[in-house]
């Protein structure tokens, strides 16, 4: 263990007043973290699949985040750009995705698909989402060489492809379908719940305070 982790967990110890774990006590919790024992689970998640892809689709939309249909992969690059122009986007950032790179640009004429970080300034990224979870109408992010974190949060607008199959009821059912794949935890996790917004000034509501002032979900129907 680190020495600053080991000072932060001295510091928690002696605001609670407590010595560190040993025997049975250490036992215990270690057994706890390992079993990974979920928390009490709302109702409302608690649905078959195609309920929960319209729950999802409710609570994405309650949050102020933009949804677009897709019948399939192949009609992104065009949706993209149809959204492009609507928008006078030009450039998009993107992951450099597998699902993504597979797809004909070539008609998406009127828009450049960058795969890079995002930088200050870019208007507009394209992402892919591990899952999505319905009872917040929630996207789980994950990190990784093809996916920085940076095209989540620096450009104005987010644009990110969720496919039904991946919609899970509860946070545990993320977390549980995370631990699943067997490649262990990414450096960063990032739950996003509609665009970036804040009413910390005068209780006055703020798009874009902390990230993307507009959350676009393409809901890919497979």
């Amino acid at each position: 263990m680190s020495s600053s982790r080991q000072q932060i967990f001295s510091n928690i110890r002696r605001g609670l007043k407590r010595d560190p774990l040993s025997g049975e006590r250490l036992d215990q919790v270690r057994n706890r973290l390992a079993a990974h024992p979920a928390s009490t689970i709302p109702a409302r998640s608690q649905l078959p699949p195609a309920e929960q892809i319209a729950l999802f689709a409710q609570m994405a939309t309650e949050a102020s985040a933009e949804l677009i249909e897709l019948p399939s992969l192949d009609a992104l690059p065009a949706k993209v750009a149809e959204f492009a122009a609507a928008n006078g986007i030009t450039e998009l950032v993107s992951a450099s995705d597998s699902q993504f790179n597979q797809l004909d640009w070539s008609t998406a004429t009127e828009v450049t698909l960058s795969h890079r970080v995002a930088r200050a300034g870019d208007l507009a990224s394209l992402t892919g989402s591990f899952c999505g979870i319905a009872e917040t109408g929630t996207l789980m992010l994950l990190s990784g060489a093809t996916s920085p974190t940076t095209l989540n949060f620096l450009p104005d607008i987010h644009l990110v492809l969720l496919r039904q199959s991946t919609i899970v009821g509860s946070y545990e059912d993320a977390w549980g379908k995370l631990r699943a794949r067997g490649q262990g935890m990414p450096r960063t996790v990032n739950m996003i719940t509609g665009p970036s917004r804040s009413a910390d000034i005068e209780q006055k509501l703020q798009m874009g305070a902390h990230g993307p002032k507009r959350l676009i979900i393409l809901l890919l129907r497979d």
